[in-house]
């Protein structure tokens, strides 16, 4: 198979605003095949078909639709995207871009159907399924890239490779941020990121606490977590606004703020950034990537995205025009997407024991998320929903052979 079939199985807001216009590139640059898009029903995939941006970036460019556009939206197909795995060549790519507890059921059925895997984060919620994943991929020598979007964010990168070099000293304290919009409340997260599920913490702050692992190679020891519940347009209640607080094998500790509040007629999308400090050599070192601050103050005559002032981000996902006829996505939301599909590409035309091999290479290069490499995250995931449901008493991660979690005492 020299070009991967590829099927999205979910249709919501980040297929719409990165993974499908990610794919479409690469589709258009000879690295992917066919894209078919899987749905609950056919409402999304109506959607995603009649996106103006996305018509204008890739003309002449399509998906599949599964179920078919022309099915009736109020219908639903739970079990569908089983069929739609099942029916795809062997070694294709599955985007598992579902709500987060339902990651673990897709990542299921497509291993049992030997198809490489890209998962939007986190990979699943429960630390033993993130264990189970990684044997049976491994097992069958496939891959699986966790989009952890942020560790192609040529600040991690940066920063990463300057911490390794002992330039900051050694991580004491820190503070990160990521505030959703409050209009989020609007979508399709009312339907799932409820209390029962998930939380602002879980959603978005993994990022943080995934960077912070990623740039020092601290492991996270302990988690607290306190949420305050707020309704949604639909009646259902979420934790919408969360403050954690994770401390690191060395005693560090990071303050993390998640809220689905940031102010709609905010200047950015959202409101982001790490502050971390540092110590060593009788000195004290600072990392401070101000995320929210893109460099661009834009004010319109006329409202673009409800906005006459904005600051837009060209960092994480935007179209330019390069003069070939459609748009070109740039920024790291891309670039990540684009490098799981090339390590997923590597592997192709490989043996069983040299899938294997590239597979312990992923694992070791530590830059692409895998099931081996950032299942610590998942250690993380469940402190937080076990502080956050016990009213943010303080959980201890355990690791080693009888890996958890626990309330301290």
């Amino acid at each position: 198979m020299s070009k991967p079939q590829v099927l999205v199985v979910g249709g919501g807001m980040i297929t719409q605003v990165q993974i499908l216009p990610s794919l479409y590139h690469l589709q258009r640059q000879g690295i992917i095949g066919d894209i078919s898009v899987c749905a609950l029903n056919s409402a999304p995939l109506k959607v995603l078909a009649q996106d103006e941006s996305l018509k204008k970036a890739f003309p002449g460019q399509s998906f599949k639709a599964i179920p078919a556009l022309e099915s009736d939206p109020n219908v639903n197909q739970p079990d569908l995207f089983e069929k739609a795995i099942a029916e795809l060549p062997k070694h294709s790519i599955v985007v598992v871009a579902m709500p987060d507890q339902l990651h673990y059921m897709v990542l299921k059925e497509a291993i049992a159907n030997d198809q490489h895997i890209m998962c939007v984060k986190p990979l699943v919620l429960k630390y033993d399924q993130a264990i189970e994943i990684e044997k049976e991929a491994f097992e069958r020598g496939l891959v699986i890239g966790i989009e952890y979007h942020k560790r192609l964010d040529d600040r991690a990168l940066f920063a990463r490779q300057q911490y390794s070099e002992g330039l900051f000293g050694e991580f004491k304290m820190g503070h990160a941020e990521l505030n959703e919009p409050y209009y989020y409340r609007h979508s399709n997260f009312q339907n799932w990121c409820t209390c029962e599920n998930s939380d602002m913490f879980t959603y978005v702050g993994c990022h943080y606490i995934d960077q912070v692992h990623f740039i020092t190679g601290l492991m996270p020891k302990s988690v607290s977590v306190y949420g305050i519940k707020d309704k949604y347009p639909n009646g259902k209640e979420g934790y919408l606004w969360t403050d954690g607080r994770v401390v690191w094998e060395n005693g560090a500790c990071l303050h993390v703020t998640d809220v689905m509040g940031y102010p709609d007629d905010g200047p950015g999308g959202n409101f982001q950034g790490l502050r971390m400090y540092c110590a060593g050599n009788d000195r004290s070192g600072m990392l401070v990537h101000n995320d929210q601050y893109r460099g661009l103050e834009y004010c319109y005559v006329e409202k673009r995205d409800g906005k006459y002032y904005s600051e837009p981000s060209p960092d994480y996902f935007k179209y330019i025009n390069l003069g070939d006829g459609g748009l070109t996505p740039v920024g790291y939301g891309y670039r990540s997407i684009e490098f799981i599909v090339k390590n997923i590409n590597k592997c192709l035309k490989a043996d069983l024991n040299q899938r294997q091999n590239f597979l312990k290479e992923f694992d070791k290069q530590g830059v692409m998320a895998t099931p081996a490499n950032s299942s610590y995250n998942e250690l993380v995931m469940e402190a937080g929903r076990l502080s956050i449901l016990n009213g943010g008493k303080e959980v201890e991660i355990i690791y080693g052979a009888n890996a958890g979690v626990k309330l301290k005492s």
